[in-house]
């Protein structure tokens, strides 16, 4: 398993995004939706990466700049046909890894509420984020959980 930085060029990672925001319109209301599709991720505060094995494509993950200290985790995701395969665990890592070595002192994010989402909820705890409440420009809402990690 490797991971690189991408530049969001690939079919491939297009497919992936578009199963990650499809998903989430499925799953939360539109205005509860912070998933960002292809444009807003190349937007020059947020840092890209996938997830590969040869040449198949494991996942994705994405580091957005808050302020020089705080950043968000964006755009997790791994396709639902390869779960399980420790893609998700291995972006986040490299996420917070780069996190700290960009000398943030916050890693926050925001991800859904509901039952479907208690696996990332419970990836994310695992690396030691706990909940805590809205941060950036976010609001609170019933369809959101927001976590964060001290550094």
């Amino acid at each position: 398993m490797r991971i690189q930085l991408d530049d969001l060029s690939r079919q491939e990672v297009h497919a992936l995004l578009r199963e990650h925001l499809d998903n989430m319109y499925e799953l939360s209301p539109p205005e509860s939706v912070h998933a960002l599709d292809l444009t807003k991720l190349r937007s020059p505060d947020i840092t890209f990466w996938t997830v590969w094995d040869e040449s198949l494509l494991l996942g994705c993950g994405a580091l957005k700049e808050l302020t020089p200290t705080h950043g968000e985790v964006k755009s997790m995701r791994t396709p639902r046909s390869l779960r399980r395969r420790g893609a998700g665990r291995a972006v986040l890592a490299h996420i917070v890894a780069e996190a700290r070595s960009r000398g943030y002192r916050r890693l926050s994010l925001e991800t859904g509420s509901n039952e479907a989402f208690t696996a990332a909820q419970k990836l994310y705890e695992s690396f030691g984020f706990t909940t805590c409440g809205p941060f950036a420009d976010y609001k609170a809402d019933p369809n959101s959980v927001f976590m964060s990690l001290e550094l």
